[in-house]
């Protein structure tokens, strides 16, 4: 075939490409509340696809794992940032994620930091039943060390006292777990108190060092009461007010504020939020509206021309 003669070659579709849309026009951003057993009550936001039809946005957002340092859930602890709590995501109250303990872990480099030579390592585990029907597994981990007055170089315990050591480790992991409510357990796990009770029972067999609960699994957990959680966060009011350096947008979500930006209270009018975005349309719309100016006055002096002929 000639070139140039096949006349559908080179038109364009009608309508040409569509315009992307923004993802992000429809997310829509909540609050994740944490566990009442944390002073620090918030720890972000989350993104979730509105509804739209049958899709439930709440749907997406249940059961969603939030992995937190404990230096961001309690104030001047940043030298236990190295334990890491997850939280999993229970009821979806209004624009707030509640949330509820659901393991515990520390960081790479604290474990690495922990094992050296000439010294032994020993671990145990143990499965513990709440009080209040939370199924855990923890586990444990000690290191052995010098005593007062040793000359020899290394620090490794027999093979006996390994035995023993990790029979007293169980012991002790499931009488502090089973006597108490995962709201004791967690404090005990901030604190450490379960490592230091190991540490403590276990100086007559070998002296240990840098006893830690280095991880919790949560086996299985009872039906979450929602009241009670919304209780945990504050109670329905503390829910519904809105964050500090929330902006309220029309419809009742609240959205953080742009660097600068004023903050609109809670009773303001909506009127007055997208203000700033008919600013930025009559900025669009002037240069159009200036462009087509010109062009009306050229036809009509070219009428006034053909009439001054005639």
């Amino acid at each position: 075939m000639a070139i140039g003669t096949n006349k559908k070659t080179g038109k364009s579709k009608k309508g040409g490409r569509k315009k992307a849309a923004d993802p992000f026009l429809k997310k829509a951003r909540y609050d994740v509340r944490t566990p009442a057993f944390f002073p620090v009550k918030s720890i972000g936001k989350t993104i979730a696809t509105k509804t739209q039809g049958t899709k439930v946005a709440r749907d997406t957002l249940m059961g969603r794992l939030f992995e937190v340092s404990l230096g961001d859930l309690k104030p001047e602890t940043e030298e236990e940032a190295f334990r890491k709590f997850t939280l999993k995501v229970e009821d979806v109250s209004g624009m707030n994620c509640l949330t509820t303990f659901h393991g515990m872990d520390l960081t790479t480099d604290k474990l690495r930091s922990l094992v050296r030579r000439s010294q032994s390592l020993i671990e145990a585990y143990a499965d513990v039943r709440t009080t209040d029907g939370f199924a855990l597994r923890l586990f444990c981990i000690g290191f052995t060390k010098r005593h007062k007055d040793q000359r020899r170089k290394t620090s490794y315990a027999q093979a006996s006292q390994v035995r023993n050591i990790r029979k007293r480790m169980v012991e002790i992991m499931q009488r502090e777990g089973s006597n108490c409510d995962l709201v004791e357990l967690v404090g005990k796990l901030q604190n450490e108190l379960i490592g230091r009770e190991i540490d403590k029972h276990t100086q007559a067999i070998y002296p240990l060092q840098n006893v830690l609960i280095r991880k919790v699994k949560m086996l299985r957990s009872p039906k979450v009461d929602t009241g009670k959680l919304i209780e945990a966060a504050g109670g329905a009011e503390m829910l519904a007010r809105p964050l500090p350096g929330a902006v309220v947008v029309a419809g009742g979500a609240p959205a953080v504020a742009a660097a600068g930006a004023p903050a609109v209270a809670a009773g303001a009018p909506a009127a007055a939020v997208p203000a700033a975005e008919e600013k930025k349309a009559e900025k669009k719309a002037a240069p159009a509206a200036a462009a087509a100016a010109p062009a009306k006055a050229k036809g009509g002096d070219k009428k006034a021309e053909k009439k001054s002929k005639a």
